[in-house]
């Protein structure tokens, strides 16, 4: 037994039920990350073209 010091009380942590950042579940923003995939796969990789797609799917996200 110890005295003064902090209680022992395990706390658990429960995770939310779809995640901090929700996955696409319901395909709503599907169109739009396609359309993104795609000029990425156009345009080698270089996402400076695609910045306008990738932003409209993080609104789609954000949204839905």
């Amino acid at each position: 037994m110890s005295f003064g010091g902090p209680p022992k009380i395990s706390i658990k942590p429960t995770p939310p039920d779809r995640g901090s950042f929700p996955l696409d579940h319901g395909g709503e923003c599907k169109v739009v990350m396609a359309r993104y995939l795609e000029c990425l796969e156009t345009s080698s990789g270089s996402n400076k073209k695609c910045r306008t797609l990738s932003k409209e799917y993080l609104e789609c996200r954000m949204q839905k």
